[in-house]
């Protein structure tokens, strides 16, 4: 295994300083395509959470960040994405050693980072209020937005670094202060981004890091009075447990609790490109997507035919070290991850699903020390099997088919999740059709997952609360006020 550049132990970052666990515990991070350690962090606990929510708390209410210059707070945030272009390199490389995937993926999500910093710098003093016309005469009435003020921030182990900008940013702009949590398992990416916004000048207090599992620390950031906001992405049945926790005091909450999205193949679709995108939608970084296209809903009349080449493609896919150039898909994050989609897998089989490709662990030798599992796809599905309704994040495409436009729509629709969907047709208005009926945050025409910083991301239904990205994800951050002013007060003299 290359050696890309030596890790030392990394601690949390609270009031502006670099501090161990008040326990000095720690945790070994590994490398999940050959479980060789690859850096030991703190491993922190609620009395470490709490510490860093004061300093929060006090930067906040000392009101230095939020009363800083909507252009200076822009120019800080510009400058956090300067250097995480200048660190790119350092930043894909250490994010493919955290997760297992591709350092051609780790590259572009390092441009991505880099843009939504930049975003949300433009967006800075883009949004200073504005008057209402008042019916009442000698009277000003406008609207203001303020920041929400400290706000807990909990980042998944898919994407560390492209979830945690999705936060940091807009929360900076807005004028709030936080604590970000990452993922225990993947949080090296997210410890250096904190290291640059310290060379940025963030001032103390304003942002913080705490290291450790969710069962105490994610846990004392939801249940904790003294903060105002939780923003979340993860599973479902954390995203509840959050939502308790956040009732003590009422707390703002920005949710994305992920999906089984479906990706529907008309019979009038390019079918080539069709095929292609359904490999794309799901086997990057080895399927654990939230946005994944994991539901292949295809037309009858053509199933057959784009079965068998997609399965072709299927079998092609070249499982490796995210560092070999040659690779195209890496390792599952975890053994514990790994048994859940065998698990997933051996559910569907169970229930009627024919595996027509992979279904297993790869067989060749050099891949066994990693959690890989082979591209998976399973046809014969239907709607009321576990593996179409459950999100299995992993390497795995159910398949179902239709025979009409209503009937795909229903499919579509027939699921607890509502996060994102594709259509695959050459008929526009069919697209338009179905569009309008399909109950997701995101749905794409002729496409797959992509996505931009301008333009908002969230679910409907249990997919979560809320928005992040666009100016909605700058919204979630902020708190609307209405000041008005009598310019010529009278006495009313009812009483």
């Amino acid at each position: 295994m290359e050696e890309v550049f030596p890790l030392d132990c990394k601690r949390n970052y609270i009031d502006g300083e670099w501090v161990a666990s008040k326990t000095n515990a720690t945790r070994d991070i590994i490398n999940p395509f050959n479980q060789e350690v690859i850096a030991t962090v703190t491993e922190s606990d609620e009395v470490d959470t709490q510490t860093a929510i004061k300093a929060a708390r006090k930067a906040f209410d000392s009101g230095e960040w939020a009363t800083t210059p909507a252009t200076e707070r822009g120019h800080i945030v510009r400058t956090i994405a300067q250097f995480i272009e200048r660190d790119k390199e350092e930043l894909a490389k250490l994010e493919s050693l955290d997760t297992g995937k591709t350092v051609e993926e780790s590259r572009g999500d390092m441009e991505d980072i880099a843009g939504v910093f930049h975003y949300y710098a433009e967006l800075a003093d883009k949004n200073g209020g504005e008057i209402i016309d008042s019916p009442i005469p000698n009277t000003i009435s406008k609207v203001v937005h303020e920041p929400v003020g400290v706000c807990g921030q909990i980042t998944p182990w898919n994407y560390p670094l492209l979830q945690a900008s999705w936060k940091l940013a807009p929360a900076l702009v807005a004028g709030n202060t936080l604590i970000m949590k990452p993922s225990e398992i993947t949080p090296l990416t997210t410890v250096k981004v904190f290291e640059l916004m310290e060379e940025a000048g963030v001032p103390a207090g304003v942002v913080n890091l705490v290291l450790g599992p969710g069962q105490s620390v994610g846990a004392e950031l939801s249940a904790n009075k003294e903060v105002d906001l939780i923003s979340f992405t993860g599973g479902i049945a954390t995203g509840k447990k959050i939502m308790q926790a956040a009732s003590s005091n009422v707390k703002n909450l920005a949710l994305e609790l992920g999906g089984k999205n479906p990706n529907i193949v008309f019979a009038d679709a390019d079918f080539d490109t069709a095929v292609d995108q359904a490999l794309n939608a799901v086997y990057f970084h080895a399927g654990q997507i939230c946005s994944a296209g994991t539901r292949l809903i295809v037309e009858e009349s053509v199933h057959d035919a784009f079965i068998e080449k997609l399965v072709k493609r299927v079998m092609d896919i070249k499982l490796g070290n995210g560092f070999d150039e040659a690779t195209q898909m890496g390792p599952l994050i975890s053994e514990e991850h790994l048994n859940k989609v065998i698990d997933y897998v051996e559910t569907g089989k169970q229930e009627g699903a024919t595996v027509v490709v992979g279904g297993d662990r790869p067989s060749d030798p050099q891949l066994q020390k990693g959690f890989f599992y082979l591209p998976t796809v399973l046809t014969n599905c239907t709607t009321d099997m576990k593996v179409v309704q459950n999100e299995g994040f992993g390497p795995v495409i159910t398949v179902e088919t239709f025979q009409s436009e209503e009937e795909a729509i229903h499919l579509a629709n027939d699921s607890i999740y509502g996060l994102s969907g594709g259509i695959w047709t050459n008929d526009i208005a069919k697209a338009e059709r179905c569009v309008a009926k399909m109950r997701m945050g995101t749905v794409w025409i002729n496409e797959y997952n992509l996505y931009f910083p301008h333009a908002p991301w969230g679910g409907f239904k249990q997919s979560g609360i809320g928005r992040e990205l666009g100016r909605a994800g700058l919204e979630e951050y902020q708190e609307t006020k209405h000041i008005f002013q009598n310019l010529k007060p009278e006495a009313i003299n009812w009483f």
